[in-house]
């Protein structure tokens, strides 16, 4: 059914239709709205049984999905940015015990300083922590990849992380196709989970490992993340068969290449000439890199985009498939790491070792990446192998001069603000 709502309501109402039986809810913006709404939706009875847990704290959130999870009901959370990182500990016992758990991810800066408008750097922290990341272009794609998430935990016994983007996708009022309930039914099954905790039946999980057995633990791990890459294009194709449009899988192509450019999930729908350049990323910022794709091609530019859905497990082939004659690929970062550059890239480097991969970072704590800045990074021939995009180096030096002239030159957020201000 079409409708015009919010995208976290949007999300409410088909983790809904999954029929989660327990909901751990925590508040932290952007994500709230959507724990908002579907404790209205369990209170007026439309989601039951369903047990909806208010809890302390995000740690506390993760733990008693953990527990829910390992007695058989299907778990379902949400967070953002400091939240994820208050459950770190909690995400790993989820992971390493292979809970089917789902979580939604409003995509939010992490601090210091405190900023509360999106980049990536809350989940790109946890990418090494045994969930699955898929990530959403769109509201519409958010949505269509929670039921999918759901079908894949389940499958696989692996907790699931479905990362929208906060504000951006959380807050914005577009038009969604929202599935039916017999629809999701007909598509998810009803969930048998692989261990369960039975009074009458005791067992222990999570137990002591030690040496001789931990290295095999870990590899199995792996090894289901491995099969995820298997079952994720297979689960898009059959949510396409089931509800009628393609979405998720691991790596989708735009304007790259002739008809029959496979990308891991279909194919490449353009007719255009072979791209040169091609624009990676993660996300949201996907719109506007696809506007700047069009207006470039209608120039006469070879340049190409691509949508990285799934990052962890990061899919390799899929992006050899789909990029590997592209010359030159340029990966839009909405986070860093610290000391070393590029996330996304590093795994893209290494998935095609004989391109161009150039690092380009935007968006940081909410900055709009815009087409002018795009169009003026696409124009340069030879780009650094890292990039700033649209960095204010002189408000940057300022600050450098400030802090060789002074030791005690204060915290860097606050005088920058102050020279933004004029105050010097």
């Amino acid at each position: 059914m079409l409708r015009q709502l919010e995208g976290s309501q949007a999300v409410a109402e088909t983790v809904a239709l999954c029929r989660p039986e327990v909901i751990c809810a925590y508040p932290i913006s952007p994500q709230t709205h959507i724990v908002e709404a579907l404790s209205r939706l369990v209170t007026a009875g439309r989601l039951a049984p369903c047990e909806y847990v208010n809890v302390e704290s995000e740690f506390a959130a993760m733990s008693a999905c953990i527990g829910a999870s390992a007695a058989a009901a299907r778990a379902y959370t949400a967070t953002a940015s400091q939240g994820l990182l208050y459950m770190a500990e909690a995400l790993y016992n989820a992971s390493g015990l292979g809970l089917p758990i789902v979580m939604t991810v409003a995509n939010r800066a992490i601090g210091a300083p405190i900023n509360i408008w999106n980049d990536h750097s809350d989940s790109m922290s946890q990418r090494d922590s045994g969930w699955i990341q898929l990530y959403a272009e769109t509201n519409q794609e958010a949505v269509d990849l929670h039921v999918q998430a759901f079908a894949l935990a389940e499958e696989l016994s692996l907790p699931v992380m479905v990362c929208m983007d906060g504000f951006v996708l959380t807050h914005a009022f577009e038009r969604v196709d929202l599935p039916s309930q017999e629809q999701v039914d007909a598509f998810l099954p009803a969930y048998e989970p692989r261990q369960v905790l039975d009074p009458d039946d005791p067992a222990s999980i999570g137990a002591m490992v030690g040496p001789e057995a931990f290295t095999e633990v870990r590899y199995l791990a792996h090894a289901r993340h491995l099969q995820a890459l298997e079952r994720i294009p297979s689960l898009a194709a059959g949510f396409e068969r089931a509800f009628g449009r393609s979405s998720g899988g691991l790596v989708r192509g735009y304007r790259i290449g002739g008809p029959g450019c496979e990308d891991g999930a279909g194919a490449d729908a353009g007719a255009d000439a072979g791209a040169d350049t091609v624009v990676l990323a993660l996300g949201s910022v996907l719109g506007t890199v696809k506007d700047v794709v069009d207006e470039l091609r209608d120039a006469g530019s070879a340049v190409g985009a691509a949508t990285l859905t799934t990052f962890r497990p990061f899919p390799f082939e899929a992006v050899r498939a789909l990029l590997g004659r592209t010359r030159r690929v340029v990966v839009l970062e909405r986070a860093f790491a610290t000391g070393v550059g590029g996330i996304v890239s590093a795994d893209v480097r290494a998935a095609l070792p004989d391109a161009e991969i150039r690092t380009v970072v935007a968006g940081l704590g909410g900055r709009a990446v815009t087409k002018a800045s795009l169009h003026d990074l696409l124009a340069k021939e030879d780009l650094d192998p890292l990039t700033f995009l649209d960095l204010d180096q002189a408000l940057v030096s300022r600050e450098l001069a400030r802090a060789a002239r002074r030791r005690r030159s204060g915290p860097s957020a606050e005088n920058m603000l102050r020279d933004l201000d004029g105050g010097g």
